[in-house]
Order: structure tokens, then C-alpha cells, then sequence
């Protein structure tokens, strides 16, 4: 590391050591000793052992639960591979399964490329895969690629498999098992053990993690037990039993069938949000964590950064596409609306299915099958599929293990032909189109459902959308986070419709709807901001409050004194957020971007380099660190960076076409063309670097060849105002006068709000 990049990464270890206080280096994880119940200083947590004496039928339930295996230190006991000197081969690397006495040893690649004997430390999770630990200095753990499949060998378990089969994964890269995306102290220990404090010093780069358990115990799910076995053993149990969370989502109400419906319905009205989710939303939620030590009883909005259903994460539908951990679909469901909790049919202690290993039998507790399991519902024979065939379609992670969608859905093969989102059907009938599929469901159903919001979502995610997603944004009846989702989805310019469903989208009482109006905000000017939503700076809910900082941080100046401080103490919140994480890239890129909008140079300079220094390749770091020397005056710097990336990718396209840009600021427009080309060829689908390309192509006056690529872009995205805008304005200037009229004609019918327009259509006259 240079002088300069160490007095920075020094720089940005003194801002963490301001806002964390330091941290010690131990050399792995430790278990806190159970401590004795002391009311005096508040709930502290015992360990599951504790709850043996007197919830003996739940305890021995768990013990042998995945919770319970979700981590264990390694032993003839609890390690599953086999470790019998057998190798296997990935690509062209060897690796090597061998027992030395009483260590299980994997012999692979290092950082370097350097074949090393690594002892197991830690299993890590049972069925159907079970991953292992290995110990590295600075208190680290990393979770080796090499993942023994527990299934029966007669359906092709009982073998080693690697995380990533169809990539090569290369020693350096980010992804490779020894690099910080699969280091356990910050990308896993949270939700495989109990009460985990990171520990996490930035000034050392270590970690000193610690748990109260090695597993998931069951103070993971109810809290720290200190109070409740002091009210127990003087037979004084509050009205809480002395538990920081009340999981009861129940309470006296009941599952009372609808014999007209074939469907159950609560013989009480749910008069709050089930608590479950939440609490299992900890860690089977895509999300990511805002403070530590984990709150209990909390939403997980006021613990967590929930992601919505953004592209890449969720088909437009809201289905399953990477792995999201079920909170995100299981909101979206019509079953959460009617109150059902998870332990409606999850056994929360055995984690198995309340009625058995059958999942129709689970489902036939709310959904009659006099009803259900007919033909005249299904289309076909009832034993031919079963309600999760249809209702909970199942995507493959991590090599072999199925995992369901949550968002019980009706199959739609009707917006799947419309979306791209896949649909139910092909899973058995992969022959037949979805427009088939669609028929035959309309041939013995009155008609399909109301549309949802997917169509508005695919469109907001290939072009202008605002109207539809105006339009989900305004219907109550739509799940939250699929509201949450369109309002976010909201792009400039924006209408009158636009800006009222951002201001209702601001009040409502769901944080994640909230969040998405923040996110819209964004888009506005800073002297527009503070009509808006100045008071969510202070929200009841942490990932509100956080949400806010980052939107106000370039409006700071038109706050007014009130809104000064709420927006201190916000960043206050954010910054630590941030810091808690800070052995992650991704963490410190987001706080290099907020100081940079609060115009703080020396941080984010620092936040910057340290983001690199964590991640060298992370190309979207290099591409804002590079913007943001150019806001600075250095692009000469800001052009070494983004070259160093090139050295390390030269596949990157976001890193050409950034500095494409940089060589037209800075008067090398040949130089510059190559590189904008390269972009768009490295990433054809992105809009915005055809854009690009076309605006310089004409420019350099290649007008013809400019005009075949924003025509060709066009007609993909014919929503993008951009590209129509500068497309009618090339053939304009050619002298294509008929041709630049119809352009911004269908621009003027996407956008009659937009005066712009209007001045184009004058001038072609």
C-alpha cells in the first residue's frame, strides 16, 4: 500500500474509532460464559441448556433441528463429509479430503494460488449440504468452497460439490473463499449462532467476534432468558413472561373454516402485524444489518435494511430469482394479510412442518380439499400435483438445495408471457408456451385474477413506467412491498400523479413504503426536497431515519434549524450503520458516497481509498471514486483509477465507459470513442451506455452510425427520455425532419407533461 492510501485507510480508521470505540484481536470466535439472572442489569442471556428443566418436549424438538446444527465445532460427531483421502477436481485445481487423528484437513488453494492443508474448525449447516470453517489470522473465519452434499447417494448425494460448478472461480477474485465475501464474521455468523457481536476493527482490519452460542439456541428467536428464569422461579410471570418479545401471533384466536369457501378464516380480527415474521425475518429476510447487538421484539424495518423486490432479487412478479430467504416473498402473500404467522405451519422449535413431512396435509388446515384437491380447481387429476407444485414453485441454491417460494401465488403463465417471470406450469409441462397454459386456465376458471403489480414492474425495469406504478401505488390492496417497490421505481420527469403518490407514499404507516418514497425523492432537485419529508429524518423506525439521511445529504443546506439536527443525529445513525460493516466494500462505498454528497472531502476521499483497499476490483467503487475526483479537479488521478481497475478487469464495461467519459472531458475524443464502444459491447442491455455512445458518435460527426444506435436502442426502450430525446434531436439535425417528428410525437404520448417536448415539436415545425 502507498504512503498516501495508508494515511488515508489511517484517516478512515480514526473516523471508525470515533464513532465504535476500538475492539481487541482474538484469534477465532469465543462463547460468552451464561451469566447468573441479575435484574439489575438488565436481561442477560443464560443459554439454551437453561430452558431444559422446564420446556423439556421443545428443547428436545430443537436439539435436533437444523437450528441446532446450523453451526457446530467440528468432530466425528458432527462432521458428515467424507474426509477419506478422496480428491475431486474443479476446473483445473485438485482438492484433497484427509483425516489427520482427530482433524479434518481440506487440502485446496490459497489467496496465492498455493496448495495448503486447511483444518476444519466449524461445521457449518446439515441438510442437504453441510459447509466447514477454517480459522485465518485476524480473528477470521472463511467458509470453504468444497460443500458435502448430505443427500442418499441414490439421488446423487453423498459427495463433494463446489459452491460454484459452472464458474471458475480464481484465487484473488472476490468470490474466492479466502476473500471478504465469504468471510463468516461479517456474511454469516449472525444468523448460525446466537447473540454475535462482530467485533470488527477497522484501525487493525480484525476481527474479535463473540457469541453467547455457537448455534442457533433459543435466545436467538426469544431473546436473552436471564428475566424470565428469575420470574419463573419465584412464580411471578408478567403478562411477557418475562421476554423481551411476545411471539404469540395467536393469542386466542382460532382457524375457523368457511364451509361456502373452503377457506379458514381468524375468529379474531388481526389488530397488529404478526410478530413472527419479524422476528424470523432476522435472518430469513435478504436484508442487511443496521446495528448490533440484535434488538428483540423490534420490526425488522427498525433492526434491518430489508431489500424490496429489485431487479435481479425478484422477478417483476415478485417470485423468487436469488436467493431472498422467504421474508420477501412471505409479505407479498395474501395468507400474511389474513394473519397467518410462521408457526401456523412451521413447528418453530423441530423447524419441520406442524402436520407432517407432507405438505399438502399443512395446507389442507386452512384450504379444504373437498374443495381444493378437485379437479374442477386443479384443471387435472389431483394426484398429479400438489398445492406447493402450483402455489410455492421451488428455485435451486447453492448447488442442490430446493428452497420454496413463500409467496403462495396463483400461477399466472398470462403475466409470465408478459414479464419474463417464470410461471408454475412450465415446471411440469415444459413443452407447452405459456399463451397454451393461459388458455387452458381460462377454459375451467371464470377468468384470471385482477392484474397485480407486475406488468408496472417490468416495465419500470426496461423504460419510463410512472403511470402504472402510480397506479399500484395508489391500491391499498397491493402487498406493501410490492407498493414500496413501484414508488421507488418512480423516475424523473415526474407529473403532478407522481409527486402526490410520493407524498402518500412518505406517510404511510409501512416503513418499506416509506423507504421507497425516500428513494423516489432523490430524484428531485435539493430545494424540492424539504416540502416533502423533512420529518422522516426523525422516524420512529432506524431504517427510515437512515433512509432519509442518505436522501437529505445533498439538501442539507435548505434544511431549517429542527430539520439540522434531526438530520445530525440521522447520519450519526447512518455512519455507524455503515461502520459496523465496514470489512465489506459495499459498506464502505455507501458511506464514501454520503460524505462525498455532504461535500466532506478528506472522509470520503478515505472511504473511498479504504473501499478499494478491501476490494481492488470492485469496479462500481473505482467508477463513484473516479466521479467524485472529477467533482474535485483530479482527473488525472481519477483516470489512474480507473485504469488500475482495467488492469485487474478489462472486461468491466462500467469502468470503459467511465472513462470514455473522462477522455472526452479531457479533449481525447478517439480515445474516448474506443472506450465508450467497448462498454456498450461488453454490456449491450445497458441503456445508458448505447446512449452514451450515440450522443458521441454524433459528435465526432458519425451522424449515420449514431443514428443506427439510438435508433436500435429506441425501439428496445422507447420509454427512456433520453434516448428518444437525443435520437429526435440527431435526425433533426440531419435534416430528417419527418422522421425526428414522429420520435418526439411518441414521446409527447409517453410524456404530455413534459414542456420540453412540447419546444421540440415547435421546432421541427
Amino acid at each position: 500500500m502507498s504512503d498516501a492510501i495508508w494515511r488515508r485507510c489511517s484517516a478512515f480508521a480514526l473516523i471508525v474509532a470515533a464513532l465504535l470505540g476500538g475492539c481487541g484481536d482474538r484469534e477465532y470466535p469465543r462463547d460468552a460464559p451464561a451469566p447468573s439472572p441479575d435484574p439489575a442489569s438488565g436481561p442477560t442471556f443464560v443459554g439454551s441448556a437453561s430452558c431444559e428443566t422446564c420446556h423439556r418436549d421443545e428443547f428436545d424438538g430443537w436439539r435436533g433441528s437444523h437450528h441446532a446444527k446450523a453451526m457446530q465445532h467440528a468432530s466425528p460427531a458432527t462432521v458428515l463429509g467424507r474426509f477419506d483421502g478422496r480428491s475431486v477436481r474443479y476446473y483445473d485445481e485438485i482438492a484433497e479430503f484427509v483425516r489427520q487423528g482427530d482433524e479434518y484437513v481440506v487440502r485446496t488453494l490459497d489467496a496465492d494460488g498455493e496448495m495448503m492443508d486447511f483444518p476444519v474448525r466449524y461445521t457449518f449447516g446439515v441438510e442437504p449440504i453441510q459447509q466447514y470453517l477454517v480459522e485465518f489470522p485476524g480473528g477470521r473465519l472463511q467458509a470453504l468452497p468444497w460443500l458435502w452434499d448430505t443427500r442418499p447417494a441414490s439421488v446423487g448425494g453423498e459427495t463433494w460439490r463446489h459452491l460454484y460448478p459452472d464458474e471458475y472461480i480464481r484465487p484473488g477474485d472476490s468470490l474466492h473463499w479466502t476473500g471478504r465475501r465469504q468471510n463468516w464474521n461479517s456474511m454469516c455468523a449472525e444468523c448460525h449462532s446466537t447473540n454475535v457481536k462482530a467485533g470488527y476493527d477497522a484501525r487493525t482490519d480484525t476481527f474479535d467476534t463473540t457469541y453467547d452460542e455457537v448455534n442457533v439456541g433459543c435466545e436467538a428467536c426469544h431473546g436473552p432468558g436471564s428475566e424470565h428464569i428469575r420470574q419463573a422461579q419465584y412464580g411471578m410471570l408478567d403478562s411477557r413472561k418475562g421476554l423481551e418479545v411476545n411471539l404469540d401471533d395467536r393469542g386466542r384466536a382460532r382457524w375457523v373454516m368457511n364451509a361456502e369457501t373452503g377457506i379458514a378464516e381468524r375468529s379474531e380480527s388481526l389488530l397488529k402485524p404478526p410478530q413472527q415474521p419479524e422476528a424470523c425475518g432476522q435472518c430469513h429476510a435478504r436484508r442487511g444489518s443496521l446495528d448490533e447487538p440484535y434488538s428483540h421484539g423490534k420490526s425488522l424495518a427498525d433492526t434491518h435494511q430489508v431489500a424490496l423486490l429489485d431487479d435481479g432479487l425478484y422477478f417483476a412478479d415478485g417470485q423468487i430469482h436469488e436467493e431472498v430467504y422467504v421474508y420477501g416473498s412471505f409479505v407479498q402473500s395474501r395468507m400474511y394479510r389474513a394473519g397467518v404467522t410462521c408457526s401456523d405451519c412451521h413447528d418453530p422449535h423441530t423447524a419441520t412442518l406442524v402436520t407432517g413431512p407432507e405438505p399438502n396435509t399443512v395446507c389442507a388446515q386452512c384450504h379444504s380439499p373437498a374443495v381444493f384437491a378437485d379437479d374442477s380447481h386443479l384443471g387435472h387429476a389431483p394426484a398429479s400435483a400438489g398445492c406447493v407444485d402450483c402455489h410455492m414453485t421451488d428455485r435451486t441454491y447453492m448447488v442442490v438445495d430446493d428452497r420454496r417460494d413463500h409467496s403462495f401465488r396463483i400461477p399466472r403463465p398470462d403475466i409470465a408471457a408478459e414479464t419474463g417471470s417464470p410461471s408454475a406450469c412450465q415446471d411440469c409441462h415444459a413443452g407447452q408456451t405459456h399463451e397454451a397454459a393461459a388458455d387452458f386456465i381460462a377454459g375451467f376458471r371464470d377468468g384470471p385474477p385482477r392484474d397485480l403489480f407486475a406488468k408496472a414492474l417490468a416495465s419500470a425495469r426496461s423504460g419510463y413506467a410512472n403511470a402504472a406504478l402510480v397506479s399500484v401505488i395508489r391500491d391499498a390492496a397491493q402487498p406493501g412491498i410490492a407498493r414500496a417497490t413501484a414508488v421507488a421505481a418512480l423516475r424523473s420527469p415526474f407529473g403532478e400523479d407522481d409527486r402526490r403518490a410520493i407524498s402518500l407514499a412518505l406517510v404511510d404507516p409501512d416503513p418499506l413504503i416509506r423507504i421507497g418514497g425516500l428513494r423516489a425523492l432523490r430524484g428531485f432537485a435539493p430545494g424540492e426536497k424539504q416540502a416533502f419529508a423533512t420529518d422522516l429524518l426523525d422516524d420512529a423506525v432506524l431504517s427510515v431515519r437512515i433512509e432519509a439521511a442518505v436522501t437529505f445529504a445533498n439538501a442539507v443546506d435548505v434544511l431549517d434549524a429542527a430539520g439540522r439536527v434531526a438530520f445530525d443525529a440521522a447520519a450519526t445513525e447512518f455512519r455507524r450503520s455503515r461502520l459496523l460493516t465496514a470489512s465489506q466494500s459495499d459498506s464502505v462505498l455507501s458511506l464514501a458516497d454520503f460524505e462525498a454528497l455532504l461535500g466532506n472531502t478528506d472522509q470520503a476521499i478515505a472511504a473511498y481509498e479504504r473501499a478499494l483497499y478491501v476490494e481492488p476490483g470492485y469496479a462500481v467503487a473505482r467508477t463513484n471514486f473516479a466521479d467524485y475526483l472529477r467533482i474535485a479537479g483530479d482527473d488525472e488521478r481519477g483516470e489512474s483509477v480507473l485504469r488500475e481497475g482495467l488492469l485487474l478487469d478489462d472486461s468491466a464495461a462500467i469502468l470503459h465507459h467511465a472513462l470514455g467519459l473522462l477522455l472526452v472531458r479531457t479533449g481525447r475524443p478517439d480515445e474516448a470513442l474506443d472506450e465508450l464502444e467497448r462498454a456498450a459491447v461488453l454490456d449491450p442491455g445497458n441503456t445508458r451506455f448505447g446512449y452514451v455512445l450515440g450522443v458521441a458518435l454524433h459528435s465526432l460527426g458519425q451522424s449515420d452510425t449514431a443514428i443506427e444506435t439510438l435508433a436500435d436502442i429506441y425501439a428496445k426502450s422507447p420509454s427512456d427520455l433520453d434516448v428518444g430525446w437525443a435520437y429526435a434531436t440527431i435526425l433533426r439535425d440531419v435534416g430528417r425532419i419527418d422522421d425526428a417528428r414522429a420520435v418526439a410525437a411518441g414521446l409527447r404520448e409517453r410524456f404530455p407533461e413534459n414542456r420540453n417536448l412540447l419546444e421540440l415539436e415547435q421546432s421541427l415545425r
